[in-house]
């Protein structure tokens, strides 16, 4: 739904509204009918807004836009149009009233004087009014999300306000979508992410207003389509057009104000308002253009000679003209950047036929490459290669050497995202990628090789992130990975194959998914470590032994005369187990070998754990309970620590002499990460 102006257009039957005499339809949309009416009881005209049963077909909805005009109608502001009273019709249907502005919209004024220039002074007056009236909305928390021409409308006093916030939406609602899952507003003037039906803030409202800056400025929209669809595809995806000469000093401006993504565009409304005001009118003399016209029809219709003389005669005369037309306005001068000059030639109406300049390009282009060699590439501000670049681009866009440079520096911030990448510098690394590809949409690269290069570049970087959080079970770092990939707009599926991977890794606590050990996730000072759940079994130590050759190691007998006749070790260790029981009779010698052993097996680094470790995670021990050996030294590194109670030993903790093996102590390992 757009403003309440007058039309054509056919309406349903007027509706019946206590207090109020409907007089006719003034607009009629998808979602409302707005009607011109008389509030009877102060006789004064209205336009009354009537929204339509199809797009509030039920209770809760409609209960849910009364909540929502009800604080739109907070808003009071001497440029936002008042919302005079809410109710419904006798059928059921909300409606509000609002003041009647019959003098038009926005849309229906030019801004174009005689020569086919733009009154820049009056449409930056309207701007501002704009902007003061958004940044007010915005602090208030209501994105208006349908700013656009016929959303302007003038009061008697010929004042700008800013109509229509019948779909507005305060911040924290989540994005609007209609029942048809297109996205609400004017895709003429919507910003990309609206157009996606994503949740938007005050930046798309911006991003509307530089849309409509820009009609004011050049009398016609960026972006023109046969229809609504295609237009915000090219709203979504085509590089920024780029001004006619006359209004190339508005480009940078627009530039910004039009970014396809949000983070590139102006911040807030002040911000905006604040770079209007550095754009510095420049002068066009449209006389030239008529200048250049007349050489033209004179080479037509004229021999060689004749045409040499009748140009030079036509040129000569136009300067005359405007030296004495522009002398008493005082501002006449002639700058070498706007007009060209005529050399000597064979046939000067080439000179003449040539574009005139705009920018010294050559110049330009040597800026940017000694900016690309001192990698002054973003930074610092209007001294770097990003800004010289895009300066040469709109000096002229179809020069070869513009293009090559633009791939040169494309080059360079893909070096540079995938080394901030890599380091972990996820701001640095954003902004390089942000750059990089709104300098390929801006200038029509955004499918050249360098573009597609910066895609594999992070693509790949990212995965390499990934696949390094997911060694080390980093499971915040692997969040961040994903987060990022779907911050840098990378494609779809490669964002849902890293948050997959990253939902994938066990938190501290859990099991770690094919770990033979029944591992289990832990963290500690030295960083994250996986302990197995179960001791080293008889026979994971038999193939040990089998490797190595080491020999048993005496075990704790208890005091008798059958010690003498029958020593305990490993494979004998007093009672019966099978190989799936954990070993014991094995000193702290034993275990660390065989820690090592393993390591050297699986390419892991094993070892035992310390107090801290285990008492992350219980062990699971069949059969009898034993102790486990511990890193930890007891009162000196010739006794190590044992945890966890055994059948000989209710002691949860002990120290115990380390060059021997014990029948009630195993051991159990932790990977490192």
């Amino acid at each position: 739904m757009s403003s309440y102006l007058d039309d054509n257009q056919s309406a349903p039957p007027l509706p019946e509204i206590s207090g109020y005499r409907l007089l006719r339809v003034i607009n009629h949309g998808g979602m409302s009918t707005v009607y011109l009416g008389e509030q009877l009881a102060l006789s004064r005209e209205v336009a009354i807004k009537v929204m339509s049963p199809q797009a509030l077909a039920d209770e809760v909805s409609r209960r849910r836009f009364e909540n929502e005009v009800r604080t739109i109608a907070r808003l009071e502001h001497p440029n936002v149009v008042r919302i005079h009273e809410l109710g419904r019709t006798r059928d059921g249907l909300p409606y509000y009233t609002m003041p009647y502005m019959a003098r038009g919209h926005l849309g229906q004024r030019t801004f174009m004087r005689d020569d086919h220039t733009p009154d820049e002074a009056h449409v930056v007056s309207i701007a501002n009014t704009l902007y003061a009236a958004l940044e007010y909305a915005h602090s208030r928390g209501v994105v208006h999300r349908d700013v656009k021409a016929e959303n302007v409308l003038f009061d008697d006093a010929e004042r700008p306000l800013l109509a229509d916030f019948g779909i507005a939406l305060r911040r924290g609602f989540g994005p609007r979508v209609t029942a048809a899952g297109l996205a609400v507003g004017s895709t003429a003037y919507m910003a990309p992410e609206q157009a996606r039906g994503e949740d938007v803030d005050g930046r798309a409202d911006l991003y509307s207003l530089g849309v409509l800056i820009w009609e004011m400025l050049a009398g016609g929209l960026p972006y023109r389509a046969a229809d609504a669809l295609s237009m915000a595809v090219m709203h979504a995806q085509d590089p920024i057009p780029k001004l006619p000469p006359h209004l190339r000093h508005w480009q940078r401006f627009m530039n910004r104000a039009l970014a396809k993504n949000p983070e590139q565009r102006f911040h807030d409304v002040a911000q905006m308002r604040e770079a209007m005001a550095k754009v510095k009118p420049r002068h066009y003399w449209p006389w030239l253009a008529k200048l250049r016209e007349r050489v033209v029809a004179a080479r037509r219709r004229a021999t060689p000679r004749i045409a040499t003389v009748a140009v030079l005669t036509v040129a000569l005369a136009g300067l005359v003209f405007a030296v004495g037309r522009n002398r008493d306005r005082g501002f006449f001068r002639v700058d070498a950047p706007e007009v060209a000059t005529i050399e000597a030639s064979a046939d000067p109406t080439e000179a003449m036929l040539e574009p005139l300049p705009e920018a010294p390009l050559q110049r330009i282009l040597e800026t940017a490459r000694q900016q690309l060699a001192q990698r002054n590439l973003t930074a610092p501000e209007g001294a770097n290669a990003y800004d010289s670049v895009l300066e040469a681009w709109h000096a002229d866009s179809t020069s070869p050497e513009v293009h090559e440079v633009i791939a040169q520096l494309t080059d360079a911030m893909t070096t540079q995202l995938a080394s901030n990448l890599r380091d972990g510098n996820d701001d640095r690394a954003r902004d390089y990628y942000q750059r990089a590809s709104s300098l390929g949409q801006q200038t029509g690269n955004a499918d050249s090789d360098a573009q597609r290069k910066l895609r594999e570049q992070a693509t790949q970087a990212l995965q390499a992130r990934m696949d390094a959080a997911a060694k080390t079970y980093d499971r915040d770092a692997a969040q961040r990975t994903a987060k990022l990939a779907g911050e840098l707009g990378l494609p779809r599926a490669l964002v849902a194959r890293l948050t997959a991977q990253a939902k994938a890794l066990p938190k501290d606590g859990e099991a770690v998914p094919g770990d033979r050990s029944r591992g289990v996730l832990g963290s500690g000072t030295d960083g994250a470590f996986v302990i197995s759940r179960k001791p080293v079994s008889r026979g994971d130590y038999a193939r040990f032994v089998s490797a190595t050759g080491r020999p048993a190691t005496l075990c704790r007998e208890r005091v008798s005369l059958l010690r003498v006749f029958a020593h305990k070790d490993w494979k004998t260790p007093g009672f019966s187990q099978g190989e799936g029981g954990p070993v014991v009779c094995v000193s702290m010698a034993d275990a660390e070998s065989y820690a090592r052993w393993h390591s050297q097996q699986t390419g892991h680094r094993y070892r035992l754990p310390t107090a801290a470790e285990s008492a992350q995670t219980a062990p699971e021990i069949s059969g009898r309970d034993i102790s486990l050996w511990l890193r930890d030294c007891g009162s000196s590194c010739t006794q190590r620590q044992v945890s966890g109670s055994s059948w000989r030993s209710q002691v949860n903790q002990r120290p115990l002499p380390s060059a021997r093996g014990y029948d009630d102590v195993g051991f159990r390992l932790v990977r490192e990460l």
